[in-house]
């Protein structure tokens, strides 16, 4: 495991502290906690890339937003959403029993902020996977690569659980990833995934933060990330009426992710990401999720 601090030595028993909170919870993993107003930044393995799963909707919507901004999207635009255009998995328009038309930009708002698959992926059929990762290089943001809709991810674990239950699969997932073997699904293969690293949505979520990304596009999208409905993971640790969390996370199989900024009210603000793996083959687990949000709390409060 890598770990790495800000200065030779700064928080060296806060890193072992939260990657033992980590291991403990049957969790390996990224976690980077950076100060955006310091630079300053404590990290777990933060250049190991993981599928983004739900997380890739992160840079889809903010790639989105400044192609709007730029004069390439009608946010207005109407889109017909049908039964074959329903993405599998989650909540959202997938639920729905009836035809519907939504403009662009409300799709963006459920892709963010109920984490609507059909929606990030009526998107992606106007922002392409492509054009996001190209996006992405031309802000100078490295780390991070989308190459398919969030629809791929669903339509390969029904295909291997054809032979077998979504819990064979689970446990044939976890087992692979154990024995450092390829994974049964190939959209967790980090070669064919949409895929990043911990540090590249650092920075990604920095730029949105400090101007980099145009105002007229950190705004709105920020507001999204804050009113993000999935709040179990890292929420309850950074969450208080002293501050603002904003976030994405992500969630399948045995990954489970969370990307975000907490704001301090009068105090600083700072860039939390989590990318996890479990080695546990169950798909609720409440402790991985409270130690994902202990372990980067202790790094968090080495920093302010």
């Amino acid at each position: 495991m890598t770990l790495t601090a800000y200065d030779a030595g700064a928080g060296a028993s806060a890193l072992r502290q939260a990657a033992h909170v980590l291991e403990a919870a049957g969790l390996a993993g990224s976690l980077l906690v950076r100060h955006l107003g310091t630079g300053h930044e404590l990290a777990l393995d933060a250049d190991r890339p993981y599928p983004l799963a739900s997380v890739a909707k992160l840079p889809l919507a903010a790639a989105a937003l400044d192609t709007a901004h730029r004069g390439g999207l009608d946010l207005g635009m109407p889109v017909h959403i049908d039964g074959p255009s329903r993405s599998q998995g989650g909540p959202g328009i997938a639920r729905f029993t009836h035809p519907a038309t939504i403009a662009v930009g409300d799709l963006i708002r459920l892709a963010i902020e109920i984490s609507d698959n059909t929606a990030a992926d009526a998107v992606f059929r106007i922002v392409s996977p492509g054009d996001v990762t190209e996006w992405l290089r031309d802000l100078g943001t490295s780390g991070i690569i989308l190459r398919h809709p969030i629809g791929e991810l669903y339509a390969s674990l029904a295909t291997q659980a054809a032979a077998g239950d979504a819990a064979t699969v689970h446990s044939l997932v976890v087992e692979a990833d154990k024995q450092g073997h390829p994974s049964p699904l190939p959209q967790l293969d980090v070669e064919r995934a949409n895929a990043g690293t911990a540090r590249g949505l650092a920075d990604l979520l920095q730029k949105i933060w400090d101007g980099t990304v145009s105002p007229a596009v950190a705004a709105p999208l920020r507001e999204m990330l804050a009113a993000n409905v999935f709040r179990h993971r890292l929420a309850p640790d950074f969450s208080a009426d002293t501050s603002t969390w904003y976030s994405k996370t992500g969630s399948f199989v045995h990954l489970r992710h969370e990307a975000g900024v907490v704001e301090h009210i009068g105090g600083p603000a700072l860039a939390v990401v989590a990318l996890t793996r479990s080695r546990v083959p169950a798909a609720i687990q409440p402790s991985a999720e409270q130690a994902m949000g202990h372990a980067a709390r202790i790094l968090h409060d080495e920093l302010v």
